[in-house]
């Protein structure tokens, strides 16, 4: 727990009943502005972080888990796998591979896409 966390509890366990209540909703009324004004957010679209010259497979599957945070890391966890096996055991450049992890990403945006249109119809 952090300092602040002790601290905020600290002070919470000596409010009285009323006034422990009073607490908690100012900070749910706080919580939702955040979330109202999105905030708390993820973003929807694709952030534009361009791909460097010179990028490891690893850099380059960092940037496009920041240039895709909406997408699930679990879903791509098999495919980004094997392509750094690709690139690791079988020799494949890194750029070819780099490529193909655009590719891939993309797809999965895109499938997402798919999916929240086809919820709302």
């Amino acid at each position: 727990m952090s300092g602040e966390s002790k601290k905020l509890l600290r002070l919470f366990r000596g409010l009285s009943p009323a006034r422990r209540l009073a607490l908690l909703e100012y900070a749910e009324f706080l919580a939702s502005r955040d979330e109202a004004e999105g905030l708390n957010a993820v973003p929807q679209e694709p952030l534009e972080i361009p791909r460097p010259a010179q990028e490891s497979v690893v850099k380059a599957i960092q940037r496009l888990m920041s240039s895709y945070p909406m997408l699930d890391r679990n879903k791509l966890l098999h495919e980004t796998s094997a392509q750094m096996t690709r690139h690791l055991i079988h020799g494949v450049p890194a750029i070819e591979v780099i490529d193909e992890l655009e590719i891939i990403f993309r797809r999965h945006y895109e499938t997402r896409l798919e999916e929240s249109s086809n919820e709302t119809q």
